[in-house]
């Protein structure tokens, strides 16, 4: 497939018409809502289209086709290998229409679209193809139970999934949710973020057209106060799958409270740190540093938004940062290929971003590189002098602004200042000692620590966190753990 230019994909916004409507049974329907709310398309401010927004009686509907695609067993009764099958498919047609998912994707989110084609799609088709492959090479156990008895232990699916999923990869994070879901016989209703629906409603589509039981993938997008929270309370709804702010995993967690009690699996953000430690290859930091904050912008829930170095190195590791940016972080339209740094999302992340930009300022911080903004597109920006407890170290801004702490060398106040916020997704810490590298990785409270790397990553890896970051773990044969039940069958064998 031949590289589009930057005008081959403006033409093909002109002949872009995506579908708006719920995906409930199979098949897109009305909603029961009058009421829609605009995409809006960052690298311009055009609305895309105007979108039901879902209602109660939306979700109750996707709620129940999914329920009674579960119960009568079209999904999770097929055979292995058939649901194996299907799931190929379906990545095989995430990977023919790379084009119009990652257009929907770079038009709602702004994401370069060289990125959303290398990463996004490409990601998601691989995720949902990976767990295709687990399908028919998982086994149950039989346990050590005395003579006289066989006891066996199987996996069942939970039932019906509610998975909700956020703006920043759309489509990627919804695989890691969608993937494991459906090869361990779920049924799910899918609500994406009121920036992101387009491509959500695309993949669902071709999930379908692979093959996909009707009922068993429905997507209703809508607000979060209104469709996401039908979603987080609905009692036949047995597990909420959530990637989101802290704030919105907090909400899920009492829907669930106060509804039927059903699980809910978390990853809420980070604060995350790159510590370098004084004998590190400060080139190869600086290049981690870079990339780890200003890559998508930010808006990177694992983003290293907090750089921890020595006093004595401060000035030449942040002199190497400002040089890569510059040379690596080339601002333009989104749809352009030889973008690498897109537009923030909306005006409400640009608000937030500068707002924390203020109170940095405010609490004896310096903004040292950029700082400013165009539209929507924010300089890659770095602030020195951040203090601990500051609310630049602890708060997580998303968007392209690096935190600059120092300390003077030691570990053991490296940790201390890596470890002293309260989310947990994600850390690095840099050095040549390889013991030194080991201790440190074994003290930091993360979910992934990398040791002279950052954001190294594959699907056959946990993503996930400590801490206020959630307790959810999405990605690797683990994940298909939950997603399912263990249950324990007991057969009494009499003597012969």
């Amino acid at each position: 497939m031949a590289d589009l230019t930057h005008q081959d994909w403006l033409a093909a916004v002109e002949q872009c018409a995506p579908e708006t409507r719920p995906f409930i049974g199979g098949r897109f329907v009305e909603s029961t809502s009058d009421a829609t709310f605009p995409s809006v398309s960052p690298r311009d401010g055009g609305v895309l289209a105007d979108i039901p927004a879902g209602s109660a009686e939306d979700v109750d509907r996707a709620v129940r086709a999914a329920r009674e695609s579960f119960e009568d067993g079209r999904w999770r009764d097929l055979p292995p290998r058939e649901r194996k099958r299907i799931l190929l498919r379906w990545a095989e047609l995430v990977v023919e229409h790379t084009r119009e998912l990652a257009l929907l994707d770079t038009l709602e989110m702004g994401k370069p679209i060289s990125e959303s084609q290398r990463v996004d799609v490409a990601k998601t088709a691989e995720t949902i193809a990976w767990y295709a492959e687990t399908i028919d090479k998982t086994y149950d156990e039989v346990a050590p139970a005395p003579g006289d008895a066989l006891a066996w232990i199987t996996r069942e699916p939970l039932g019906v999934v509610g998975a909700v999923v956020p703006w920043n990869y759309a489509l990627l994070i919804a695989s890691w949710k969608l993937g494991p879901a459906l090869a361990t016989g779920n049924s799910v209703v899918l609500k994406p973020a009121e920036q992101t629906s387009l491509a959500t409603l695309l993949l669902a589509r071709l999930a379908t057209e692979a093959g996909l039981p009707d009922g068993v993938l429905n997507v209703v997008p809508g607000r979060g106060e209104v469709a996401g929270q039908a979603l987080g309370r609905h009692p036949e709804v047995d597990k909420i799958a959530f990637t989101g702010s802290a704030e919105v995993a907090r909400l899920f967690q009492v829907y669930a409270g106060e509804s039927n009690g059903k699980q809910v699996a978390v990853e809420a953000g980070g604060k995350s740190p790159q510590l370098v430690l004084p004998d590190a290859d400060l080139s190869s930091a600086a290049s981690a540093v870079a990339w780890g904050i200003f890559y998508n912008a930010g808006q990177t829930c694992n983003a290293g938004s907090r750089v921890i170095v020595p006093a004595a190195l401060k000035d030449e590791l942040l002199a190497e940062v400002v040089k890569i940016t510059g040379q690596t972080f080339r601002s333009g339209d989104p749809l352009d290929p030889a973008t690498v740094l897109g537009p923030l999302v909306d005006d409400v992340q640009l608000d937030r971003v500068l707002g924390y930009l203020d109170t940095a300022r405010a609490e004896g911080g310096t903004v040292v590189h950029g700082g400013g903004h165009a539209g929507l597109t924010m300089e890659p920006t770095i602030v020195d002098g951040v203090r601990p407890g500051t609310t630049i170290e602890r708060e997580e801004v998303f968007g392209p602004v690096l935190a600059v702490l120092t300390y003077d060398g030691s570990p053991e106040e490296g940790l201390r200042l890596a470890n002293g916020t309260d989310y947990g997704l994600v850390a690095s810490v840099w050095t040549r000692d390889v013991t030194t590298a080991h201790r440190v990785a074994r003290r930091l409270r993360a979910g992934t620590v990398w040791i002279n790397t950052f954001d190294a990553s594959d699907v056959i890896t946990p993503f996930g966190g400590f801490k206020a970051t959630g307790a959810g773990r999405d990605k690797s044969l683990h994940a298909l753990d939950a997603y399912t039940a263990l249950k324990t069958t007991w057969l009494n064998l009499p003597a012969l």
